[in-house]
């Protein structure tokens, strides 16, 4: 049986990402998105600052590894958030989410391809199962309409999305000495929150290079600084989903194990669809609960394994 503590620590994540993505599309026409993800992480790194600033002493280990820092912090803070908020521009929260919820097929294919990791007979059934949840939302329902389908850019961005989050995540785990990752040692004594606050800064680059070309090259989203709900939503996404999730998350791990992680990380659209429906007036339809189902068992015939003799 689960422990209630285990079970509260790996719920508050999928439901403060749920919330980031309800939250990021009711920015739309009043944030823009590439600005809101450098200020989300500019405002989170400051709440963080006071916890994690010991890592920043050191400047030497970072000054020899900053071409891995500068990777991770850039498909994790830059390119997955802003292409998420990318992607909520042109497609509902649980669209989003649900086609987010394919990333372990993305896990599989980054590994394969570019970490030389063995694909089980198992794990390709998974992916095919998380794929055909994905295409079933891209087409809406209509299968038949695969043929002459058209992708909602939205779709596309949160596609592009989940690849990044692969990418990132197998550099977390199997970073290449070419990187010049920092020793592990070093990251255990910078702690979860040295870690993330590295991180933030240097995805704020990223970050920020973005939002300065949204700023340059499209015609300014008007933001009204007097409006309470917006900086109420800008707290939420600041430490939600950025620092609460992020720390419940790896505590979660540690107790529960990843597996169990993974199960409770497709919570995710369920939370979405509430959230949604609540707030956005965006009801789910059938062909997501199926999509849900779809990607839900992929990732359990993914996570499956024969019990031994």
């Amino acid at each position: 049986m689960i422990a209630a503590r285990t079970a509260l620590l790996m719920t508050l994540p999928p439901l403060m990402w749920a919330g980031n993505a309800v939250v990021g599309r009711l920015m739309v026409g009043h944030f823009p998105p590439l600005t809101l993800n450098f200020v989300r992480w500019t405002l989170a790194a400051l709440l963080l600052a006071p916890l994690g600033w010991h890592a920043l002493r050191d400047w030497r280990v970072i000054g020899r590894s900053w071409p891995y820092l500068l990777a991770i912090g850039s498909l994790g803070v830059g390119v997955y958030n802003a292409f998420q908020y990318l992607a909520l521009t042109t497609s509902s929260a649980l669209n989003v989410t649900l086609i987010a919820a394919s990333t372990p097929l993305w896990m599989l294919a980054v590994g394969a391809l570019g970490f030389g990791q063995r694909v089980a007979p198992q794990q390709l059934a998974g992916a095919a199962l998380s794929l055909a949840g994905v295409l079933l939302v891209v087409s809406r329902g209509e299968w038949q309409t695969l043929a002459q389908l058209q992708l909602v850019v939205g779709d596309f961005y949160i596609l592009t999305a989940a690849l990044a989050w692969a990418v990132y995540s197998w550099l977390l785990v199997q970073p290449p000495a070419w990187l010049r990752p920092p020793p592990r040692a070093t990251l255990l004594a910078w702690g979860w929150a040295g870690v993330l606050l590295v991180q933030m800064l240097f995805g704020l680059l990223a970050a920020g290079a973005a939002a300065a070309f949204e700023s340059a090259t499209l015609a300014p989203t008007p933001i009204d600084w007097r409006n309470g709900w917006l900086w109420a939503a800008l707290a939420f996404v600041a430490v939600g989903p950025s620092i609460v999730a992020y720390r419940c998350w790896g505590l979660g791990l540690v107790l529960g194990g990843p597996t169990l992680a993974a199960f409770f990380a497709n919570l995710t659209p369920v939370f979405a669809a509430v959230l949604s429906a609540a707030l956005l007036n965006e009801a789910p339809r059938g062909f997501h609960a199926l999509a849900f189902a779809l990607i839900l068992s992929g990732i359990a015939a993914s996570a499956w394994r024969p019990r031994p003799a």
